[in-house]
């Protein structure tokens, strides 16, 4: 095999060098990259350098400078779309944080976008000082899975899959004996660190909703999907939200009573434009649309002696139920 003409591919060299290892903070100084390239067996000096970005420039590159003492210093000016290393951190503190990603795939995921800044690129790697829990779930189709699951949404068909739980051992075990679910997709949701598909079942006429990483063999039907699971764009954030606030139930318009140091916790559930009423120094109501569901009442039962449902007679006399039954059973 012929060996390659670097001084052919000189330029490239120069704009790969820039591009990993120069900022408006950290420019390049002719003398590194004359050396840089003769130790790539390109022939460079001080002269070259500046003919070199002389051309770049002439072509379009927008290309810093900088005088260093008695030489120039060469660097690509940072972009609006780049990421600041704040910007980079927090993405990679999200990657660590997502159970759904797993550990391989996590570890693989922080060094590409580690690399979005080449010159902090160690520093980055190197001072990851927020702690995360490790109950990464170990499913790897799960990209494959959100990828087959998008075509189906941007193509309105219908989509199916196996679905599993796991066992004591952390086994799978799929559900209907291996039989495929087949399902009419609506929305991916990503809640509470795990992906969702949302769903219109037509057998209950209402929204089913499964675990993207509990899927295996998803794959897209030719079998369009019927109207009601087509969610108009403008529909989409607001519907999805009132599905997974308090997972799925009837929609019911509660008031409680709480605390005012759960004001925060409220927020966080609700938004912070929730109407929060002060009754007392340190007493509360606020106003909330939830859906009865298990799920929600094992939020509410987080706050025995904090919270207590007002209105509707109805779910309030549910709750006493529900407190008596746990104390009695």
């Amino acid at each position: 095999m012929a060996k390659p003409n670097w001084q052919r591919i000189k330029l490239l060299k120069i704009m790969d060098l820039l591009r990993e290892e120069s900022s408006p903070s950290h420019p390049i100084k002719t003398e590194k990259i004359s050396s840089t390239l003769i130790n790539q067996g390109i022939n460079c000096d001080r002269k070259t350098v500046a003919r070199d970005m002389a051309a770049l420039r002439t072509y379009g590159y927008d290309i810093g400078v900088k005088q260093i003492g008695h030489e120039k210093g060469y660097y690509l000016p940072e972009k609006k779309k780049d990421f600041s290393i704040p910007e980079i951190k927090i993405i990679i503190d999200a990657l660590q944080a997502a159970n759904f990603i797993t550990r391989e795939k996590t570890d693989d995921l922080i060094k590409k976008v580690a690399e979005l800044d080449m010159v902090q690129k160690d520093h980055i790697l190197a001072t990851s000082v927020v702690c995360f829990n490790k109950r990464k779930h170990s499913n790897e189709e799960i990209f494959s899975n959100v990828w087959a699951l998008e075509e189906a949404i941007k193509k309105k068909k219908k989509a199916s899959f196996v679905y599993f739980d796991r066992n004591e051992n952390g086994e799978r075990v799929y559900r209907k004996e291996k039989q495929r679910y087949v399902v009419e997709p609506m929305a991916l949701v990503f809640n509470e660190d795990n992906y969702y598909l949302m769903s219109f079942s037509q057998k209950y006429d209402s929204v089913t909703n499964y675990r993207v990483d509990r899927m295996d063999e998803v794959r897209v039907e030719e079998e369009p999907v019927s109207e009601k699971a087509i969610l108009p764009d403008d529909d989409i954030a607001g519907y999805t939200e009132q599905v997974f606030k308090m997972y799925n139930g009837p929609v019911t318009d509660i008031t409680v009573e709480f605390n005012d140091k759960l004001i925060g916790v409220i927020q966080d559930k609700f938004g912070e434009d929730t109407k929060i009423v002060r009754t007392a120094p340190t007493r509360c109501v606020a106003s909330l649309k939830v859906q009865i569901s298990p799920v929600f009442w094992g939020w509410v039962f987080q706050f025995l002696g904090e919270m207590s449902i007002v209105s509707p007679e109805e779910v309030k006399n549910e709750y006493k139920r529900r407190i008596f039954d746990a104390v009695n059973m």
